[in-house]
């Protein structure tokens, strides 16, 4: 990245789409220059069900950041769910052009290049290459080789791979808001150094990001992302079980899923009573217990990690797993959630205490997690959003020829 680089991160959520605008200052660091957000009932079960409303929620959230940030938008890193997500590991040895001069950026960018050939599906299109370690011929593991005095190095990295026709349609939809789209960040990938503290980013980590109505999974063996999935639940499912169960509205709902939010009825210290005020059933006036209420909170979030449980378990990764980081907004707000994970999972599980969380609200935390993503990507050839330029190419193919320039020179 480049002192005066402008990145743009917008997350595609269920209940809402979110755009932060960020510059990269003086000290290389990312200050943001605005957020935004828009209402958006277009994508269920990850799908995107409404396009037509996806688009109008993006081109409002980058108007406004427009006027904000006296700036015109026409492209932006975008999230994308670990459904639509395949990681292949691959590495690969190079020779150094000049070993007494030591390894160079070429060198380093040449390996890159090379290490993402493999054979691709036809339903997959490549999004990402994540250089992991680099490896010098007398075994030493270093970040960055450049300088290096090796003979050879070898590279281990992530070729990230998304679904063709998810990436079509999500295309489509961004020209329609007239966006094109820099590139493709997975949700937990981009959280990763956003979220972690320092020891847990070299941990065997899982990081869940449940959402309103997804939870991400990501699967983390020290730098190495190795799994991601999403699982099609998330806090939305809480408060509509709450409305449907007591026969109240979606807005009770919710108000008393924050108010009294509790993932275990065996944590209640008071089993008070709660007058629902939105009743439909007959004599529209009724009281439950505190632990009615907690009961169907307890009933969803043990279904939430259950499926996580079968989902790691099923890929045979649980046994790697030291520790599980929770974060989103659909359950860190609900106290002993972390210990409810434990017991479902039997691996530790706490709430997420990155450094770095507290940087910006949690609304745009993704967003910006994307920014700061793309931000710190190493031996990138250029980052920079495009703010004043436009393209005719066709966007599918557009999408490519960005992607490339994002990654290597």
């Amino acid at each position: 990245m480049a002192v005066g680089d402008i990145i743009v991160g917008i997350d595609l959520g269920t209940s809402k789409v979110r755009t932060v605008v960020g510059e990269v200052n003086n000290f290389n660091q990312i200050e943001v220059i605005c957020n935004t957000e828009a209402k958006c009932e277009g994508i269920k079960k990850a799908k995107l069900i409404h396009p037509e409303e996806i688009a109008s929620a993006i081109s409002a959230t980058i108007k406004e950041a427009e006027e904000t940030a006296s700036l015109k938008i026409n492209s932006a890193y975008v999230t994308i769910p670990g459904k639509y997500v395949t990681i292949v590991q691959n590495s690969i040895t190079k020779e150094t052009k000049d070993k007494y001069a030591g390894i160079s950026t070429k060198d380093v960018s040449s390996a890159i290049l090379q290490v993402k050939d493999i054979e691709l599906p036809d339903d997959k299109i490549l999004i990402d290459i994540v250089p992991d370690k680099f490896i010098l011929d007398n075994g030493k593991m270093v970040d960055d080789p450049v300088g290096s005095l090796s003979a050879t190095f070898t590279l281990k990295a992530q070729i990230i791979l998304a679904d063709k026709e998810y990436v079509k349609e999500l295309s489509s939809i961004f020209k329609r808001a007239s966006i094109e789209i820099d590139g493709l960040v997975p949700v937990t990938l981009a959280e990763r150094n956003l979220v972690l503290d320092t020891n847990e980013l070299t941990d065997n980590v899982l990081l869940l990001d449940i959402g309103a109505g997804n939870t991400d999974i990501g699967v983390f063996e020290g730098s190495s992302f190795i799994y991601t999935n999403t699982i099609l639940l998330g806090g939305n499912h809480i408060s509509n079980d709450i409305s449907v169960l007591l026969n109240i509205s979606l807005e009770e709902a919710e108000r008393l899923k924050r108010q009294y939010g509790l993932a275990l009825k065996s944590f209640i210290d008071n089993d008070n009573n709660i007058v629902l005020n939105t009743y439909k059933g007959e004599g529209r006036s009724k009281s439950i217990k505190s632990s009615e209420l907690i009961e169907i909170i307890e009933a969803r979030i043990e279904e939430i990690f259950s499926l996580v449980n079968k989902d790691i378990t099923s890929q045979g990764i649980k046994t790697k797993i030291n520790n599980v980081i929770l974060t989103g907004q659909g359950i860190t707000n609900i106290n002993k959630s972390d210990v409810a994970g434990k017991i479902i999972l039997n691996i530790p599980v706490k709430i997420a205490t990155g450094r770095l969380i507290s940087t910006i609200h949690t609304d745009y935390r993704t967003a910006y997690a994307v920014v700061r993503y793309v931000a710190a990507k190493p031996f990138a050839r250029t980052v920079s959003s495009s703010i004043d330029t436009k393209s005719d190419k066709n966007i599918l193919g557009n999408l490519i020829e960005r992607i490339k320039d994002f990654f290597y020179s």
